[in-house]
């Protein structure tokens, strides 16, 4: 039914992915931006110091170099959208999704506008990373909706997934998300170094949940859950009919125990810059991952093809 129309699904995936790509790259940039202090070297908005090239000192630089980034990637999301709004049969297989990214992206620039004018104040920064992720996460989706009504990479199999997968991937990708958010805010409280060793905080295993440190704590036990969680992914992905699940799986959870020990590192080295950025981008492609493997499991049949159950019969 969509072969005709494969040739302009293609082009949108290819937008899509370009657009992903950039916009993954947008999100650590941000996290170097936190780090080094330069979220106000920029003290206007959308000039920086009332120019377009501003003197490029390095807190400068590395401020205006997120601005025209952020400015590439709202024009390659615009003409993927357009690209995709302006053709029926792409309307109507990528048009919520297009307009869901355009609506994140207008508040994503505000939020980006706020930054600046609320002087960094937490709420809006932490705001900031939770809608780009979500921006991020559906640019993704919209590309792999492409690319599967394109006829690229989509799963063959000649039997159901098993029960539970779909859920299991799903729920891990909305984890993934919260702990994400978790970091931002641990971050933008400052609160990365409140429990200056590990496993122990201030050498207690359980101290009290409040302020900084419980906040730190928090994301701690976050990322312990998230390493069970991604167990029981790892495991269930085993009995997938698709041997990109099957490797997917794995691949989650080894993502996801590599940030715990990027975390781990980030504390005894305490927080260096481009560590702290190695955190951000690990969260970011298992968020990726997950969503992929999620969209994948979802185009297996829930219950086994007719043809395979006539020969079974």
């Amino acid at each position: 039914m969509t072969a005709p129309h494969a040739p302009a699904f293609r082009v949108a995936a290819r937008l899509g992915l370009a657009t992903s790509a950039l916009m993954f790259a947008l999100i650590v940039l941000g996290s170097v931006v936190r780090t080094t202090g330069s979220g106000l070297a920029c003290p206007d908005w959308p000039l920086c110091h009332g120019r377009l090239i501003p003197p490029l000192q390095f807190n400068v630089f590395i401020e205006w170099f997120h601005r025209l980034i952020a400015l590439l990637v709202s024009l390659l999301l615009f003409a993927t959208v357009a690209w995709s709004l302006t053709r029926r049969a792409l309307r109507a297989r990528l048009g919520g999704l297009a307009l869901l990214a355009s609506g994140l992206l207008l508040v994503q620039v505000l939020l980006g506008a706020l930054t600046v004018w609320k002087l960094l104040h937490p709420s809006v920064v932490s705001s900031h990373l939770a809608v780009a992720l979500l921006l991020f996460a559906s640019m993704l989706a919209l590309t792999l909706v492409a690319r599967a009504e394109a006829g690229l990479g989509a799963p063959v199999a000649a039997t159901a997934r098993p029960p539970g997968l779909l859920p299991a991937f799903a729920l891990a990708a909305v984890m993934v998300y919260g702990q994400s958010l978790l970091g931002g805010l641990v971050s933008t409280h400052h609160a990365g170094l409140a429990c200056p060793d590990w496993p122990t905080c201030h050498g207690a295993w359980f101290p009290p949940l409040a302020g900084l440190v419980g906040l730190q704590v928090l994301h701690r036990w976050g990322a312990y859950l998230l390493v069970a969680a991604m167990i029981v992914v790892a495991a269930r992905a085993r009995g997938a009919p698709d041997a990109a699940l099957r490797a997917g799986g794995p691949l989650a959870l080894g993502l996801t125990l590599a940030q715990v020990a990027v975390g781990v590192t980030n504390v005894f080295l305490a927080v260096p810059v481009w560590l702290s950025a190695v955190h951000l981008a690990l969260a970011t492609g298992l968020l990726a991952t997950l969503v992929t493997l999620t969209f994948r499991a979802a185009l297996l049949p829930a219950r086994a093809p007719a043809a395979s159950l006539a020969a079974a019969s």
